[in-house]
């Protein structure tokens, strides 16, 4: 699948689309705006994904459980092939943060989460973090294991746990305007805190619609007072 990749230098931080678009929808919001002049000054190098999303659990016309094949199959190539990528094209030992909004933020903290080893640190906007939200009834071991909301709660691998405490990048936003929905935020911070997980949930105003005008104020404040 094609993939962007803006900047020349700083850690990686991989972008995962809201729904069913594509690995230049960050662009075309003018989300790369924003955040431009910290890729200019070596600050962060960007790589955008494709979504599988329309492959997947948006796609009305498969069979569920071949939606949960797919979703499965988007872990894989993430991990076995994008990853590979940023570490052969930004170095080794360069801290890789994954973030989406929307959708995007659920599949960013699943990422995260699954494989803290390849991945240091996440920042979610906007997400529901219970995939069944989008699997329309169904449920199986697969949405189970990729519903953050169901699987930390009984997390109990002690190696993967402290790689995910080591973590100081996770970061859980939420706006309270138009169609967002901060109690899931503070649902899943909730879980994070019982199993002893270090992030930070931050809930902005009624203001603050799950919308672009939204992500693009967050993305780059996070940028330039988190990192």
């Amino acid at each position: 699948m094609p993939l962007a990749m803006y900047g020349w230098h700083g850690f990686a931080l991989l972008l995962v689309p809201t729904a069913a678009a594509d690995y230049l929808e960050y662009e075309r919001f003018q989300l790369m705006d924003v955040i431009q002049p910290f890729v200019d000054a070596g600050k962060v190098k960007v790589y955008s994904i494709n979504s599988i999303n329309n492959e997947s659990w948006l796609n009305n016309e498969m069979d569920p459980r071949h939606k949960a094949i797919r979703h499965q199959q988007f872990n894989s190539y993430v991990y076995e092939e994008v990853i590979p990528f940023l570490k052969m094209t930004s170095g080794q030992d360069t801290p890789i943060i994954i973030s989406g909004a929307s959708f995007g933020a659920l599949h960013s903290m699943n990422l995260f989460l699954k494989r803290p080893d390849l991945i240091n640190g996440v920042i979610a906007m906007s997400g529901v973090y219970d995939l069944s939200e989008y699997t329309k009834g169904y449920f199986d071991d697969d949405v189970y294991f990729n519903s953050p909301q169901h699987y930390i709660a009984n997390l109990n691998d002690h190696d993967v746990l402290e790689q995910i405490r080591r973590s100081d990048h996770i970061h859980i936003f939420s706006g309270s305007g138009d169609y967002e929905d901060p109690d899931a935020s503070r649902s899943f911070a909730s879980i994070l805190y019982g199993k002893g997980i270090n992030y930070e949930l931050d809930i902005w105003g009624g203001e603050w619609p799950h919308d672009w005008n939204t992500w693009r104020k967050v993305l780059p404040h996070y940028l330039e007072t988190r990192f």
